[in-house]
């Protein structure tokens, strides 16, 4: 908490306190407001100038205001433009909030200090409305260019059932066909030089290399890439809308649906921010719980992706044998969380229910089983010479560059930073368990791999702990917000039976406040920051995926290279496209 106060002090003594006004958050993440003319210089200073300075743009979004009723004190404003800037020196975070007034606010654009900014700044204009002057392309990226309105808006549909039964008339399809005639200078892009003209080509949404509906746009001289352009959002299903609507309990499924491959892993940071604005402390053995399973599903995620990485690069054989250890893995899932893919079973203040008899055998059967598998692929894949010549050397980029554009997870340690959220900020009891931090240096397609494998070892090693060490007690808090409280009990008194139907039907009514919590996902750093407004849903909910910062930098590693090299790059990405655009 003094450290802190000690970054706030710091920029008001720089900047003066008027320009400087702190606000108390439930996370205790230093959070100050600062004015729309101030933002340039201030965040000038956090980046470069401070002490220790804050050299990661973690997050930048948006809040629509109009309707919110429990804002403490905080200054007036109609949207709250929120920069969320991290210090691996200091390890720590500030927070930083702009008001903004009227319908169509503007902002300076901080493109020129973090390149990465870039798309979260096109994300808050499509979604929220606020223009960035000064931004080099502020269009759409996950609305269609035709789209109307900004979805985030309160006053936005958020139903189907709200909106008007959809026609097309020839009038709009005429303008529809015209958006989706290619025109290489609204990308950005030439036509020719001056000695050649340059050809352009579609890299999916359909190709199979591009792991989900996913279009990159190639501008190739020959059969050299000069530029790639991401075209995201075929996958955006609105997950931030739907938080809005649904209670804080029924929003948990939602989540496993963004990570896709990654079950309660997406959970976990949801129900840990809910518990933490409410209050709410979960036992040991809900801890250890969570643990394991989100660590089982380390693994299995890390399978597939190793599974299409080695396939992507011409290698048949390793997906269906990795495949086929996944399958082994969910048979575990279902037989405690009753499903395999998305099981949903992380609960606000616990889990669904407790560990079924017989875990224990087939979970130490799963872990004397995977050692000598992974010895094996090691042997087919990543001592294979044609796939060391396919990955050894490409998509590299250094500490620098990785943290200018928001690198996170095994992105960032294969460039040699150990740099781990479960060591660094452990959370659920991490601290408590023995594994390493696997890194490598040269931050290619190889080393991102490296790092991955090992992986996958420590996580072995952390369910072990946890098999070893799994302590009594309850699966759930006794806290009234719990969600839902412990079934037991609701047949033995009737304000427990109220309780659980009104936290089942309605959910938990969540004091107001608001809060981030991130964690070490499967591809990077995951986070939910979510406001609640006194309600029993969110007033907000963000979520920051590290698979979208990480899209942003597919051209700036691909420029240079060929075709083959950018289906390495982005197989050694590991990204979900539901990650990406949510």
């Amino acid at each position: 908490m003094q450290d802190s106060l000690d970054v706030l002090r710091e920029l008001q003594e720089k900047f003066g306190e008027g320009e400087v006004t702190p606000q108390a958050t439930a996370d205790s993440i230093p959070t100050a407001w600062i004015p729309a003319s101030s933002v340039g210089k201030v965040l000038s200073y956090l980046k470069t100038a401070a002490d220790r300075p804050y050299r990661l743009l973690y997050d930048l979004t948006a809040i629509d205001e109009r309707e919110r009723t429990q804002r403490d004190g905080q200054p007036p404003s109609d949207f709250t433009v929120v920069y969320h800037l991290l210090s691996f020196d200091r390890n720590q975070d500030v927070r930083l909030k702009v008001g903004l007034q009227g319908e169509q606010p503007t902002l300076p654009t901080i493109t020129d200090l973090w390149p990465m900014a870039n798309w979260y700044e096109r994300e808050v204009w499509d979604m929220f409305g606020v223009r960035f002057a000064g931004h080099p392309h502020l269009e759409r990226i996950l609305m269609p260019s035709t789209w109307k309105g900004h979805p985030l808006r309160k006053d936005h549909p958020a139903r189907a059932t709200e909106m008007g039964p959809f026609s097309l008339p020839d009038d709009k399809q005429i303008l529809e066909q015209q958006a989706l005639q290619f025109h290489p200078e609204a990308w950005g892009l030439r036509r020719q030089s001056e000695d050649s003209e340059f050809m352009f080509l579609n890299l999916g949404p359909q190709h199979p290399g591009t792991h989900g509906v996913l279009r990159v746009v190639l501008q190739l001289d020959g059969e050299v890439i000069l530029d790639a352009i991401p075209d995201i959002g075929y996958h955006h299903r609105g997950a931030e809308k739907m938080a809005e609507r649904q209670t804080w309990h029924t929003y948990i499924p939602y989540t496993d649906r963004v990570d896709y491959l990654s079950g309660v892993m997406n959970n976990l940071p949801y129900v840990m921010a809910v518990e933490k604005l409410a209050g709410i402390e979960v036992p040991d053995r809900v801890k250890v719980i969570r643990v394991m399973m989100a660590e089982l599903f380390r693994i299995a995620s890390h399978l597939v992706w190793y599974g299409t990485f080695a396939q992507d690069l011409g290698q048949m054989s390793p997906v269906f044998y990795m495949f086929n250890d996944r399958e082994r893995i969910f048979d575990i899932v279902q037989a405690i969380c009753g499903a395999r893919m998305h099981p949903s079973w992380f609960r606000i203040g616990g889990v669904a229910h407790d560990l079924p008899n017989g875990w224990e055998e087939l979970m130490r059967k799963f872990i004397a089983y995977f050692p000598p598998r992974l010895k094996e692929y090691d042997t087919v894949v990543m001592q294979n010479r044609i796939f060391k010549l396919r990955t050894q050397g490409i998509g590299g980029y250094t500490l620098d560059e990785a943290i200018e554009w928001g690198v996170t997870g095994p992105g960032l340690r294969a460039c040699g930073l150990e740099w781990d959220f479960r060591k660094k900020r452990p959370y659920s009891g991490y601290e408590q368990f023995d594994f390493e931090i696997p890194t490598a240096t040269g931050g290619d397609c190889y080393d991102r791999a490296v790092v991955r494998v090992e992986e996958m070892r420590q996580s072995l090693r952390i369910i072990e702990q946890c098999v070893d060490n799994m302590p009594a007690g309850l699966y759930k808090a006794l806290h009234p917000l719990t969600t839902p409280p412990l079934k037991e009990r609701t047949m033995h008194d009737i304000e427990t039976l109220i309780t659980h139907f009104l936290n089942v039907s309605w959910g938990p009514v969540i004091p107001p406040g608001e809060v981030f919590v991130g964690i070490e996902a499967t591809k990077g750093n995951n986070g939910y920051y979510l406001i609640s407004d006194g309600s029993t849903s969110a007033y907000r909910a963000r979520i920051r995926t590290p698979s979208f910062p990480h899209m942003q930098m597919l051209p700036y590693i691909s420029r240079g290279l060929m075709i083959p090299d950018l289906l390495a790059i982005l197989g050694s990405i590991d990204f979900v496209l539901a990650d990406v655009d949510r």
